[in-house]
């Protein structure tokens, strides 16, 4: 119990800090400016299980039943194990991409098109999405130190989670493989030229048990309420029925 609500409380904390992020950052042996990226929040644990839920972009191992098989969506798999205390691995189009090295950008990347239509195949008619991320640890939190949503055709960061020196911990909050623990919240392919090419950066240091996992968490469209679908009639309506409650308690309160 000490231990879950000592995560907790790192968690709360993390969400209320807004991540500073320096202005200039080397990923993949080139200098990237990040000062015009959207600033992610780290969340709570997703939904569901990530091997029955929806892709892998960066793994640390193949992962059984991976939807990607069904949907030909590429992902890095770096294979740790727990002998690599620091991983920085960008995604790959490739289909269970084993081959590509630390800090090196694939030759084969996500277009904007590939990545909308998974989102929509996955129920995001909207196009944003979450990160979530499934760690695995010794009981000893490992640090996210950053993450990035690259647009390779322009050279621009888009996204990023930046936190500076000694980003973030994250103890496991629900370990286990493919069971998820947190999610990385606000990204979105809209008003993105779907002909681009992208990627995404993630960095662990301390990372002691292996298997993590970064996956797309869509954000499924919600069934509007009465009111909220209901434009400006569906608002008075609302209000009227508000103020009539309001009256009726006064007269019994009377």
């Amino acid at each position: 119990m000490k231990q879950l609500l000592f995560a907790g409380t790192l968690l709360a904390a993390s969400t209320l800090l807004t991540p500073a992020k320096a202005d200039i950052v080397t990923l993949g042996q080139q200098s990237w400016d990040t000062s015009g990226a959207t600033i992610l929040s780290l969340g709570g644990v997703p939904s569901g299980n990530q091997v029955q839920n929806v892709p892998c972009i960066i793994c640390g191992a193949n992962q059984p039943n991976q939807t990607n098989f069904a949907t030909g969506f590429g992902y890095t798999d770096f294979g740790n194990t727990g002998n690599v205390g620091d991983v920085a691995y960008f995604s790959s189009g490739v289909l269970r991409d084993t081959v590509l090295g630390q800090d090196t950008i694939s030759g084969t990347n996500y277009t904007g098109g590939q990545l909308a239509n998974l989102l929509q195949a996955l129920g995001s008619g909207q196009l944003s999405f979450s990160i979530g991320i499934d760690v695995n640890d010794t009981n000893v939190a490992q640090t996210l130190e950053s993450f990035f949503f690259i647009d390779l055709t322009s050279h621009t960061i888009l996204a990023a989670y930046s936190p500076g020196p000694g980003g973030t911990l994250i103890p496991s909050l629900n370990n286990g493989t493919g069971f998820p623990d947190y999610t990385l919240n606000g990204l979105t392919l809209a008003n993105l030229d779907l002909g681009h090419e992208y990627t995404f950066f993630a960095r662990i240091s301390g990372a002691n048990d292996g298997l993590d996992r970064f996956f797309i968490v869509p954000q499924v469209n919600a069934v509007p309420g009465p009111i909220a679908g209901a434009g400006l009639p569906g608002v008075a309506a609302g209000a009227i029925a508000l103020i009539g409650l309001v009256r009726a308690r006064r007269r019994r309160s009377a």
